[in-house]
């Protein structure tokens, strides 16, 4: 795990940490099989350039070794280019570790449909945190910095509060360029909207849930796992909350695409009353998902 327990919090809000290193184990992929009838290499060299800035930029003042890297992957689709302009799609996850486990837990899994930006072969990418190099590096780093408050939020309340702030000034710096993705209510999945789903107060439990339902739920789970299950399910009580108060808001499908999976696991070999109060309080949250909400409210047994 990135931090021995009884320093997580310390870790998480950045305290005892005279250091700074780089902090991202990012893979990054740029598919540009559906582009035609032009030199493939520029997509080679563009995923090249990312792939090094994600991982060689020092985003944060915090220390972390090697092993304490936080896993994570970027996977471009170009889907238009033409005269240096690129358009397509970007999917971003990113890992967290359970404690005293093998287990990886998903923080994010999001796609992005709204990028657009120019690359000229072998263009540098410049990180800088009071400027807006450019609309790509303005991308990356708004996804560097989601990445590190999630995670840091996981292991100690509000812990990546520090960079919600930063995320907040790269969307007010990008919203200035015109730049496409950045504009306030214009579209509820776009990376204005994603940053309000963390920051409004109607969705701003998402917080919340990200540190009990990791820290104390799942950390908990390889010690005491129905206690660790018990708090997972009252954690769903926030995305229940979040529903009555803001039901298109795009903080109930990051839960969903990121967690409704692991839920199946973890009600597996749950008591049936157990199983079915999660499903009761998440099916009319996601009524589309009938298959997968099933197989929480069946159990292991009845598989």
């Amino acid at each position: 795990m990135r931090a021995s327990l009884s320093l997580l919090s310390a870790f998480a809000l950045g305290a005892c940490m005279s250091a700074s290193a780089q902090e991202l184990n990012c893979s990054v992929t740029v598919n540009a099989d559906q582009i035609s009838g032009t030199n493939k290499q520029v997509f080679e060299t563009l995923q090249e350039a990312v792939n090094e800035y994600m991982n060689t930029t020092v985003f944060t003042n915090a220390q972390f070794s090697a092993n304490e890297k936080i896993e994570c992957r970027l996977f471009f689709t170009i889907k238009e280019y033409a005269d240096d302009a690129m358009k397509g799609d970007l999917q971003v996850q990113s890992l967290r570790p359970v404690y005293n486990s093998s287990y990886t837990t998903t923080l994010l899994n999001f796609k992005d449909t709204k990028i657009d930006f120019t690359y000229r072969e072998n263009e540098p990418l410049v990180f800088s945190v009071n400027n807006m190099e450019s609309q790509l590096t303005a991308i990356l780093n708004f996804y560097a910095y989601l990445i590190l408050a999630i995670d840091f939020d996981s292991f100690a309340p509000e812990g990546g509060q520090t960079y919600f702030e930063r995320l907040k000034h790269i969307v007010q710096m990008a919203q200035s360029s015109g730049e496409t993705g950045w504009k306030a209510f214009e579209d509820n999945k776009n990376r204005a909207a994603l940053l309000s789903a963390f920051t409004d107060g109607p969705t701003a439990g998402i917080r919340d849930l990200t540190y009990r339902y990791h820290r104390q739920g799942l950390d908990n789970m390889s010690t005491a796992v129905d206690r660790g299950r018990a708090t997972v399910t009252e954690t769903l009580e926030n995305i229940k909350e979040i529903y009555s108060k803001a039901p298109m808001s795009v903080a109930l499908s990051l839960f969903r695409d990121a967690k409704l999976d692991e839920l199946v696991n973890i009600y597996s070999k749950a008591p049936a009353e157990e199983r079915t109060k999660v499903y009761n309080l998440l099916e009319p949250i996601y009524p589309t998902d009938h298959d997968r909400l099933e197989k929480i409210k069946q159990g292991q047994e009845n598989r």
